[in-house]
């Protein structure tokens, strides 16, 4: 928790290492904090980087793979499992459980962001790639495409954003794999 607030308090604001506090120097600190701020912008840019390598595969309700298509839910844990192997549940309702909260305004590239397409919280999700745009499978009859989230549709439902935990593989599997088996919903 110390780490996530420090991270955040650096990430927003990184003061040039000679204007630091030198008692955070001596411990080492401010180099594993550079080491998490590094490590959490390769992660986000890797997760990117995939999800837009299966831009145009089409929409199946159910599907996880490139071969078979994907729907919403089946696309992000497809990508969070071959980027980062890390094993999301299967609904976007369980996603959005099974993260962190986050305001809009701390979006970072690959956090999920959730959707009111089906008149239910959380029916729909996506992963956020910076400049207020997503990536995601839309619907039956589409493929996987981005998005603009300031678009009045995606505005008018926008339900939250979302963080996967950064580092806690063990942690997040455990709590989500309950739900890895589980149909999707759509």
């Amino acid at each position: 928790m110390v780490l996530t607030l420090l991270l955040a308090t650096v990430v927003h604001a990184s003061p040039a290492p000679d204007e630091a506090d030198p008692a955070l120097a001596n411990k080492g600190l401010l180099a594993r904090i550079d080491q998490v701020r590094h490590s959490v912008s390769e992660r986000a840019s890797a997760l990117v980087f995939t999800a837009m390598g299966i831009l145009g595969a089409p929409y199946r309700r159910g599907g996880s793979t490139v071969e078979t298509g994907f729907d919403c839910s089946g696309f992000v844990k497809a990508v969070y499992e071959q980027t980062v192997g890390l094993i999301l549940p299967r609904k976007a309702s369980q996603q959005a459980a099974a993260t962190q909260k986050i305001d809009r305004a701390d979006l970072q590239p690959g956090d999920l962001v959730f959707f009111n397409t089906m008149r239910h919280a959380f029916s729909h999700v996506g992963i956020y790639i910076g400049e207020g745009k997503f990536i995601h499978s839309p619907k039956p009859g589409s493929e996987v495409r981005v998005e603009d989230m300031g678009l009045a549709y995606w505005k008018r439902r926008f339900d939250g954003a979302r963080r996967v935990p950064t580092g806690a593989g063990e942690t997040a599997t455990a709590q989500t794999a309950q739900f890895a088996a589980e149909p999707a919903p759509h």
